[in-house]
């Protein structure tokens, strides 16, 4: 269960022995407005102080072995000469993937959710108040891995990213369409290993572009580096740089 979205609580009915119906719409309909009305507000903080300070946070979403934190330590080890990166990373528990972060030399802070399942605007908030980003940066945000409640939740980042992974099935799009349809990018990664794996890459595209038509696509690979151009090239075409007197 999520301790903030009580994400296991469903609508249902269910009989008492006097015959005796009732729903519990209502009340959890008003909790999840209550839950987000909040977070929206945080969120149009977090994205008021990117814009100030021209920051490009992106939120980078994922179900658990897609290859997220991998992506990132090659990415920052790759273009640390170019940007000022800064990672915040989400995890339920232990700090293994910040640590493999901290080893590139970038500065991370760690969010553990406990229970949560996932990151919430009022927790990027708190990190930046610790982390002092740096103008002109990019600032990447790993949320926890699941492709059902980090949809819901606004960070205040520039631009949601989903990864998925040939080793998982070509219809997940199709299945969370939410974090599709509320994402600007899905990299497929681990296209290394198509040959041995039963997954269509155009598929995964049809179905992806049934619930969000505009969604960009770009095949990739952390471990032979096939597609990583591609994926720095959309970086650099979103980085803002501000014009010099």
């Amino acid at each position: 269960m999520c301790s903030t979205c009580g994400c296991n609580t469903t609508d249902h009915e269910h009989p008492h022995p006097d015959d005796h119906h009732h729903s519990h719409e209502k009340k959890i309909v008003q909790v999840e407005k209550d839950v987000l009305y909040e977070n929206n507000l945080l969120a149009q903080r977090n994205r008021g102080y990117f814009d100030a300070r021209n920051i490009l946070a992106l939120n980078l979403v994922s179900s658990p072995g897609s290859g997220k934190t991998t992506l990132l330590e090659r990415t920052l080890t790759d273009l640390k000469n170019e940007f000022f990166f800064y990672v915040i990373e989400g995890d339920q528990q232990t700090s293994r993937d910040a640590d493999r972060i901290h080893a590139t030399g970038t500065k991370v802070a760690q969010i553990n959710t406990g229970k949560g399942c996932h990151l919430d605007a009022h927790m990027i908030l708190h990190a930046l108040q610790g982390m002092k980003p740096a103008e002109n940066s990019i600032l990447f945000i790993e949320n926890v891995g699941n492709l059902v409640c980090p949809a819901m939740f606004d960070l205040g980042e520039k631009e949601r990213v989903v990864i998925i992974s040939v080793t998982e099935g070509d219809d997940k799009p199709l299945k969370y369409p939410d974090m599709f349809h509320t994402s600007t990018l899905c990299i497929i990664n681990k296209i290394d290993l198509l040959p041995y794996v039963s997954f269509s890459l155009e598929k995964a595209k049809e179905y992806a572009r049934q619930v969000n038509p505009e969604l960009v696509f770009i095949e990739l690979s952390c471990t032979t580096g096939e597609g990583m151009a591609q994926w720095y090239q959309w970086l650099k075409e979103k980085v803002f740089v501000p014009a010099t007197v």
